[in-house]
């Protein structure tokens, strides 16, 4: 019994210290990906330079184009983060008054029940999402079928 109670407390003190992330960890990985999206990019113009074979000055105009792109892309993303942030709060007023109702309509084993429901769900899509995007990063075989025979 002794070492089934140890096994759990190092168990969950594992991982809570897993869980725990620093800000120097966030702007590590954050660096991390930063430099590995560098890399795509870069990789992805080498690979179109090579296949449609681009001068050297059309490689320029194109670096060019991307990065005024992602400018612009940034600059809309700023623009539109206050407004992101009301629809998030007034999104969180909603489920928290829903959740209010629901409370007072269910019994409380009912209410328990849906709440697990409704996290079991929302872990659902959330590896569903996961998938997803991992299924997006995969790289694409750009070769027609016999161009491999």
């Amino acid at each position: 019994m002794k070492k089934l109670v140890l096994a759990i407390a190092f168990i969950g003190f594992g991982g809570l210290a897993m869980a725990q992330t620093t800000p120097q960890d966030k702007q590590a990985k954050r660096a991390e990906m930063h430099q590995k999206f560098q890399q795509r990019e870069h990789e992805h113009l080498a690979k179109m330079q090579k296949d449609l074979n681009l001068n050297q000055a059309q490689v320029d105009k194109i670096k060019a184009l991307q990065d005024k792109r992602k400018a612009e892309m940034k600059a809309d993303f700023e623009k539109n983060k206050g407004e992101r942030q009301a629809r998030m709060e007034q999104m969180k007023a909603k489920r928290a008054q829903m959740d209010a109702d629901m409370k007072q309509i269910l019994t409380p084993q009912q209410y328990d029940k849906w709440q697990a429901d409704r996290k079991a769900k929302m872990e659902q899509r959330r590896m569903a999402m996961k998938e997803r995007g991992a299924k997006m990063h995969k790289p694409m075989n750009t070769m027609a079928p016999d161009a491999t025979k």
